[in-house]
């Protein structure tokens, strides 16, 4: 789009069919011959909408009356919905949410990869609500009253709306909150403040384990809490005796990142235990451990028909980040060969494979693009590659390395379908084709989708 050739103007009000479905989970609407993004809105519906913003890439607007509604249409049971930023679909049915996943998935396969595919299975997650075994929640004071309060950001902004009963996370994370919240209201705990840096709790982060029961909370604050920790660890065991370890991550950066500087136990164990696919797992609170673990096995399980592997094959999984997925293989293949760039993440993939007995397991710390300059160095002749790339996808350097160790089969993990497209398109240019896929819902009520895709050599 051109500067000022945009006919819609912020403000203009209009009568229109929703008929798309976007990736930020909004309805679509065409006026003129541009899409509206509409938020809340469902396709198939008829709304009143106001035009709020329009740029040269992206016009945005919000529901002002629903004129025809979707038989999919449901009354959001969150109070917080469409304030909080978190969920983007609950005001559709689970069932509606899938079918617009999966055809998200492959509209982008088609209209971004230019890709003759279609991906025709979505595995819908095996819990609508409560999945999430992990909760990170922002400390902040309410601007009218003082008070602390705790909850999730606010779209594009980082205003704090208060939510108590989030209903993705557990109830035991939720009632956690609220107990610090109530202590630091009473002991006059003040949260940190982002533009005068002044103050202690920036966030309250949970992990809760799907398969024992523990459970810990890891409270992320600038400071300590003094003579005053015996009184919050009282607090804690007392109104919260689900709680098995405490601890505090001392966090004095002045940036966005959450989890990072020196952490202390306070109470307790500060690991959690949990398995996927029985493999047992070990997960300290800065550990990258899957969000929706009983879906993620369903999402490890995929992997592992794809792979087909019969014992003889050596794995090689790029961003393997804690070792999960070429763990979960390791029994079915000669041996797995992990790269991760994050340090710590590689020392808790070695850890896990100590901890389950794994002893056909090699793990390094390096860069996925620089894995061209190490395949002969360590022999990396595998016969399945799996990539399970951040949202940025696969680089020009990993592609390349790929198509040079020539896999016989490569197994795609994607939480981004518009650089699944993209690669997917570069693969098979380079002498892969496509063999199959499945769309994986890990984060039902968000506008989130997983593709797991198996690609071929040809000449296989």
């Amino acid at each position: 789009m051109q500067k000022n050739t945009i006919p819609l103007k912020k403000n203009s009000i209009y009568d229109v069919p929703i008929d798309g479905w976007s990736s930020d989970g909004s309805g679509v609407a065409h006026i003129d011959g541009y899409g509206v993004f509409v938020p809340r809105t469902i396709k198939g519906e008829r709304w009143t909408i106001k035009i709020v913003k329009v740029t040269n890439s992206a016009i945005y607007g919000i529901p002002v009356q629903l004129l025809e509604s979707s038989p999919d249409r449901i009354t959001p049971v969150c109070g917080s919905y469409g304030k909080c930023g978190g969920c983007h679909t609950a005001h559709m049915t689970y069932e509606k949410e899938l079918s617009l996943k999966l055809e998200n998935v492959n509209s982008t396969l088609q209209h971004v990869g230019d890709l003759d595919i279609e991906i025709k299975e979505i595995l819908p997650s095996l819990k609508e609500c409560s999945y999430r075994n992990k909760s990170i929640c922002a400390v902040g004071n309410d601007p009218k009253t003082g008070l602390v309060i705790c909850g999730f950001y606010q779209k594009h902004s980082h205003r704090i709306i208060p939510v108590e009963n989030c209903l993705l996370q557990s109830e035991e994370s939720n009632q956690v909150n609220r107990v610090i919240v109530d202590w630091m209201n009473r002991e006059h705990i003040i949260p940190y403040d982002e533009g005068t840096h002044k103050g202690t709790v920036r966030h309250i982060f949970c992990r809760k384990s799907e398969h024992t029961h523990d459970f810990v909370v890891c409270i992320v604050s600038a400071r300590g809490f003094g003579n005053k920790t015996d009184k919050l660890i009282d607090e804690l065991c007392e109104k919260c005796p689900f709680i098995t370890g405490i601890v505090l991550n001392v966090n004095k950066t002045k940036g966005n990142t959450i989890l990072t500087g020196d952490f202390h136990t306070l109470w307790g164990d500060p690991c959690i235990n949990d398995d996927l696919n029985g493999i047992h797992f070990s997960i300290s609170p800065q550990a990258f451990f899957q969000v929706n673990p009983l879906q993620a096995e369903r999402l490890y399980s995929k992997v592992a028909e794809y792979a087909d592997l019969n014992g003889t094959e050596t794995v090689l999984d790029l961003y393997c980040g804690t070792g999960t997925i070429g763990l979960s293989l390791a029994s079915r293949s000669k041996s797995v060969i992990g790269i991760e760039i994050i340090e710590e993440a590689i020392e808790n993939a070695k850890e896990n494979a100590k901890l389950n007995h794994i002893s056909n397991t090699d793990f390094y710390c390096m860069d996925a693009s620089e894995i061209a300059n190490n395949i002969e160095q360590h022999s990396l002749n595998p016969d399945v590659i799996v990539v399970d790339p951040p949202r940025k996808g696969l680089n020009d350097s990993v592609i390349e390395s790929i198509v040079k160790m020539n896999p016989s089969r490569l197994i795609y993990v994607s939480c981004n379908p518009a650089t699944l497209a993209r690669d997917l398109h570069i693969l098979l240019e380079n002498g892969f084709c496509y063999s199959a896929g499945t769309a994986v819902d890990m984060f039902p009520r968000t506008n989130h989708v997983e593709t797991v895709v198996l690609m071929s050599r040809k000449d296989t």
